[in-house]
């Protein structure tokens, strides 16, 4: 509940604005009665039915968001519901187009039965949200529209198929071709873009307006893309460190401290840190086309930059290690490892002393502490990362994601994150994943067709422990 109370205030509220020009005195919060119910019902079919016109269909599809808007969770939940629910397929229309195509003899022209039935195959419920498309801030509207639905679907279950009509419809209209690139500076970005982008970042939090200028610096560079209905809404950025060598630890990468580099002498482009802004867009595929077009942006802009590679997370590992020690007999590190573990936890047991001392919040400032768990960790994120899967894809969803996209699995650093998000999701480990250019296609191939992993050798070795 308290996501989509945020989601109104933050949301909903200004683009109530935005659309219908609703004054700031009107309150949102209102309930949808049984009564309101049969009114709704009869204001869509108005506007299915385009009685009055296509104009005034509009119109009554402007009221319809207007109202939406205006409701409290509840009363959006019945309204969603209803459109799940009621405004599906017209099945005697398409048991008609069937029977119509049927009649059709085998060498005549069946084109014309074929498009009655294709069409009486989607949803009537897609017209709806195609009109409100049409308005202004329509789009914005939508995608906030299914960032709602997304928040409901695990205690609304039969939402799942108008989720799916509208990341479908989104998926079309956030095409690639449709979207456009933008480099985003210091200097030239309007302040409330720069507030949405401390506000959506979501891999490593910006924590002030000197740390947003740190990443916006001569040495960084931060891209985006926009639609061009939501000109002034980031849909996902990413944001590149430029540096010699490739790097292994996020909070030396974003020092605020650290001198400013030449990006002129630079080799390697880091790219830290990749979000999705809206979350309405969830598996509408932009992140893949990002990386490819930015790299092709800075190949031009510095020809010095020679490797391309990332500095990621790895969310998943921690709750697997935590499930592998708990459910588990295993062992797999040594005796003495194990020794070594309970020595150091005063414990009897080496996966109970594991847990232990992973559940102290400074152990990785204990060198001691360090120096014992990183044999026995570091072999298990290269498991993780090279044997754990779901199907034939990588359990970790930001392995996946480059992995995808032709990247290889080049190296496992040890506490390259050691904020709190780092440690209580990975242990402190970050990865590099290498977008070398030659290999993307194939590497891109052998993961998608044979769930083959690229991995760099030193990663292979870890695994041996």
């Amino acid at each position: 509940m308290l996501y989509r109370e945020s989601l109104f205030d933050r949301t909903f509220a200004p683009l109530r604005r935005a659309l219908f020009g609703a004054s700031d005195s009107e309150t949102p919060g209102a309930t949808l009665s049984d009564s309101g119910i049969e009114k709704l019902k009869q204001q869509i079919e108005d506007c299915l039915g385009r009685r009055g016109g296509d104009v005034s269909a509009r119109a009554k599809a402007a009221d319809l968001g207007h109202m939406y808007l205006q409701l409290g969770p509840e009363g959006r939940r019945r309204f969603l519901l209803l459109l799940a629910q009621d405004y599906g397929l017209d099945r005697a229309r398409v048991d008609a187009a069937i029977a119509a195509l049927q009649t059709v003899q085998p060498d005549a022209d069946s084109s014309r039965e074929e498009r009655l039935l294709r069409a009486a195959l989607v949803h009537r419920r897609v017209d709806l949200l195609t009109q409100f498309n049409a308005l202004p801030q329509g789009v914005k509207f939508l995608v906030d529209m299914r960032a709602e639905i997304l928040s409901l679907l695990r205690e609304e279950p039969s939402l799942q198929s108008l989720n799916e009509d509208l990341r479908e419809l989104l998926t079309s209209w956030f095409d690639i071709g449709f979207l456009n690139l933008r480099g985003m500076t210091w200097h030239d970005a309007p302040a409330a873009l720069l507030e949405k982008l401390m506000a959506y970042e979501a891999v490593h939090e910006i924590r002030s307006w000197d740390d947003l200028k740190n990443r916006l610096d001569s040495d960084r560079r931060c891209f985006a893309f926009f639609h061009p209905r939501m000109p002034d809404e980031p849909l996902i950025f990413v944001e590149v460190a430029l540096v010699s060598g490739m790097a292994d630890n996020v909070q030396v990468l974003l020092d605020e401290h650290a001198p400013e580099g030449d990006p002129g002498k630079a080799d390697t482009a880091i790219f830290y840190s990749i979000s999705n802004a809206q979350a309405g867009l969830a598996k509408v595929s932009l992140g893949d086309f990002l990386i490819k077009r930015v790299v092709d942006e800075l190949r031009a802009e510095l020809p010095n930059l020679k490797t391309f590679a990332t500095l990621s997370p790895v969310p998943g590992f921690r709750a697997w290690l935590t499930d592998l020690l708990t459910r588990s007999d295993e062992r797999p590190w040594s005796d003495d490892q194990d020794a070594a573990l309970i020595e150091a936890a005063g414990l009897d047991e080496g996966r109970t002393a594991i847990r232990a001392l992973l559940a102290r919040a400074d152990w990785h400032r204990d060198k001691n502490l360090a120096a014992v768990l990183r044999p026995v960790l570091e072999p298990l994120a290269a498991r993780y990362l090279l044997q754990e899967k779901r199907g034939q894809r990588a359990l970790d969803p930001v392995q996946n994601f480059h992995l995808s996209n032709g990247a290889r699995l080049e190296r496992i650093n040890w506490l390259g994150d050691t904020s709190q998000n780092g440690m209580e999701g990975a242990a402190g480990f970050m990865v590099n994943y290498l977008y070398k250019l030659a290999d993307i296609e194939q590497n891109h191939e052998a993961y998608r067709g044979r769930g083959k992993i690229t991995t760099a050798a030193a990663v292979r070795r870890l695994l041996k422990g």
